[in-house]
């Protein structure tokens, strides 16, 4: 989570970027209290700031939001509304 805020802090556009920031930061903090429907609703909020940026995003953001993803999935969170069956 860090990595992703110093890397969206750090553009020259961050104040475009103000409400995306803002979104990942409570996204950290739902992480942090295990917050399961905060999680959810912070990644849907985060991925969409993130499809639809108001500024260019380097790639290493969407690669740092899909570790995250990941991360939280592999350890049961889901993180997606509606999970794909399987």
């Amino acid at each position: 989570m860090t990595d992703l805020l110093e890397q969206l802090r750090g553009q020259p556009t961050a104040s475009a970027l103000s409400r995306l920031i803002e979104e990942t930061e409570a996204l950290g903090r739902a992480i942090g209290a295990f917050h399961l429907e905060g999680i959810r609703f912070r990644m849907y909020n985060v991925d969409r700031l993130m499809t639809h940026s108001a500024a260019p995003l380097p790639p290493e953001c969407g690669s740092i939001f899909a570790d995250i993803r990941r991360h939280l999935e592999s350890a049961g969170f889901h993180t997606r509304s509606h999970q794909a069956p399987g």
